[in-house]
């Protein structure tokens, strides 16, 4: 009755030996085609880990995954580096073809528009499509105007009959930061000044006029 035992279990374990190295066999990475670059590899689902400069990018074919070890990761993919493997993990978006973080896209796709980090078909209400970045240029709201200025004219503020007066609005601080095309900020228009400065004297309109004697009249006196 050992004996039976004994041969049992070394039968067993003769055949766990067999199943490890079979596994080795298609663990080991210069075997496979698909098992570039992995530390690890299996000969149904590709790469399991990879070297610690590259990323594993998995992908699925129906109800099977595969795996394998990419330098960059493909468009709709990002690279997240970990302490065990690094991955490439897709982007959530379809229509982003390259993002920053899952919910983050760096550009979208073609006959798509990016705003702040999603892709639009239509760029949203308040901005512009821009066809050569394919990004959404937020439109330029300045603020309200301000008084118009003085009349002057060479700096002076009378003096002269017509001047130029002026008044200017402002414009959000984004807006300066981000490079938004804005309307006009300035504006000027012709005004009346002042022809005669305070204090200025101002010429008689008869000066240089010589007065004229009004002729005597003789009184002429009878005898």
């Amino acid at each position: 009755m050992q004996w039976i035992i004994f041969m049992l279990l070394l039968f067993i374990s003769s055949m766990e030996m067999l199943t490890q190295n079979r596994w080795k066999k298609q663990a080991s990475a210069g075997l496979l085609e698909n098992c570039t670059g992995c530390v690890l590899c299996s000969e149904d689902n590709g790469c399991i880990t990879c070297h610690h400069r590259l990323f594993l990018l998995i992908w699925r074919d129906g109800i099977r995954q595969y795996g394998m070890c990419v330098h960059t990761c493909p468009p709709g993919y990002f690279g997240v580096r970990g302490l065990e493997v690094n991955r490439c993990t897709k982007c959530r978006s379809p229509s982003c073809e390259s993002c920053f973080s899952r919910d983050f896209c760096m550009k979208c796709k073609d006959k798509f528009y990016l705003y702040k980090g999603q892709c639009f078909r239509q760029c949203p209400p308040g901005t512009a499509a821009q066809p050569d970045t394919r990004e959404c240029q937020e439109s330029c709201e300045p603020g309200p105007w301000s008084e118009w200025s003085a009349c002057t004219h060479e700096s002076r503020t009378c003096g002269c009959k017509w001047g130029v007066e002026t008044r200017v609005r402002e414009v959000p601080e984004a807006a300066r930061e981000d490079g938004t095309a804005c309307p006009a900020r300035l504006e000027t228009r012709r005004c009346r000044m002042k022809k005669h400065c305070p204090g200025e004297k101002t010429e008689p309109k008869n000066k240089g006029k010589k007065r004229q004697k009004k002729p005597k009249t003789e009184r002429h006196t009878g005898t």
